[in-house]
């Protein structure tokens, strides 16, 4: 029986190990066959040109387009998802702190929502997009994607928002403050931490993604003006230019590609970075 549970222990300590250092290998390949691939072709007339002769057929040029019009896109879906989602979480953690079937239940579709392929918020935002009179451009895509992250910056906050001690909130109301104001002062400056590092998350996977916005964003080798013009995306950039018969266009898309991967691992130190930062001031 001894023997049975030491060999038990020997395989599950294995299997662990193994899946460990499966995912650290995964990532390094993955990080490895794009570097290898896209530093070659990367320069700084990649990063601040713009494409001539066409994004599909023109071997000359950059992908600034596509950088300028990701962050437009991310920035502005972002700041959509905020005013939405910053709201809701507080709402669900103080408004209906007593009433937990009611909290289960939000929070359950909003965990249904945060499954839903992206593909099918991008079939959804086409449909939107005709209901209201728009066409493909970059007030679209931002709709579209703000979509997409609300209910992921929502339940990233919420998460956060769960382990806040009810004393905290019972004694705010104690002291005579109201509902909105122990949610503004008191809850949300205790959840800082855990919002900025949702809000970079969000952030990371708007600017990522590709399919949500293949339907709604449209794209074009300039870079747009007014929110009703089409607008390229390093996602979208890599999805066409890789598919294209010339293969200094299939460089630029492996170029596109390293500034992606750099953005989202720059996002993603970051957010770990300023959520030890501010966790400093949480009172425990």
């Amino acid at each position: 029986m001894r023997t049975w549970k030491v060999w038990e222990q020997r395989l599950v300590r294995g299997i662990s190990f193994l899946a460990a250092y499966s995912v650290i290998f995964i990532l390094l390949f993955l990080l490895f066959v794009v570097f290898s691939k896209g530093l070659k072709a990367l320069s700084w007339e990649t990063i601040f040109r713009l494409p001539k002769g066409g994004y599909y057929f023109g071997g000359e040029g950059g992908i600034l387009n596509a950088i300028v019009g990701s962050f437009y896109l991310s920035v502005g879906a972002t700041v959509l998802a905020v005013i939405i989602g910053v709201p809701a979480a507080l709402f669900i953690n103080v408004q209906l702190i007593r009433l937990k079937r009611t909290q289960n239940t939000i929070r359950y579709l909003l965990d249904a929502l945060w499954g839903i392929p992206s593909i099918v918020y991008g079939a959804f935002g086409f449909t939107l997009m005709l209901l209201l009179g728009l066409h493909a451009s970059l007030l679209a895509g931002i709709i579209t994607v703000a979509l997409l992250i609300t209910p992921i910056l929502v339940r990233a906050f919420d998460e956060v928002l769960k382990t806040i001690p009810v004393e905290l909130q019972e004694a705010s109301f104690s002291l005579g403050s109201t509902k909105t104001e122990t949610a503004l002062r008191v809850i949300f400056k205790q959840g800082l931490a855990g919002f900025i590092t949702a809000l970079l998350l969000a952030f990371g996977r708007g600017i990522g993604d590709a399919a949500s916005v293949l339907f709604t964003a449209g794209y074009t080798d300039n870079i747009p003006v007014t929110l009703d013009e089409p607008v390229a995306t390093l996602p979208l950039s890599i999805f066409f230019q890789l598919s294209s018969p010339i293969e200094e266009v299939r460089e630029r898309a492996y170029a596109a590609a390293v500034v992606l991967t750099f953005f989202i691992l720059l996002i993603s130190v970051s957010a770990r970075f300023l959520s030890k930062r501010y966790a400093k001031n949480i009172i425990k």
